[in-house]
């Protein structure tokens, strides 16, 4: 009887080691997922990121585009503000002689 006894607490003390275990290894895949998951969303929010830097650099160009075309128009406007004042100056210029009798 002692040898059933015996073989049931080593029984019993294996079981309480082998569910200790399974806790121990359920505790570590929980971590494992918990790790897993927060480098998911890092490399998510990565990507975001560099979504977002792409479609900046590509607002900045357009921008920059859009700033040289700006630039160019008012250029070529204050050229023909310059003209259009020479002109105007030119035909005052003839009429002030005329307009002295």
């Amino acid at each position: 009887m002692d040898g059933i006894k015996s073989s049931l607490d080593d029984i019993e003390m294996s079981l309480k080691r082998l569910a200790s275990a399974v806790d121990s290894l359920e505790l570590a895949a929980d971590r494992r997922m918990r790790h897993d998951d927060a480098r998911a969303t890092e490399q998510e929010e990565f990507a975001l990121m560099q979504d977002d830097r792409s479609r900046l650099a590509v607002e900045l160009d357009a921008a920059a585009d859009r700033s040289r075309t700006l630039e160019s128009a008012n250029s070529e406007a204050e050229k023909r503000l310059a003209r259009a004042a020479e002109a105007v100056e030119r035909i005052l210029g003839h009429l002030e002689p005329e307009a002295k009798p």
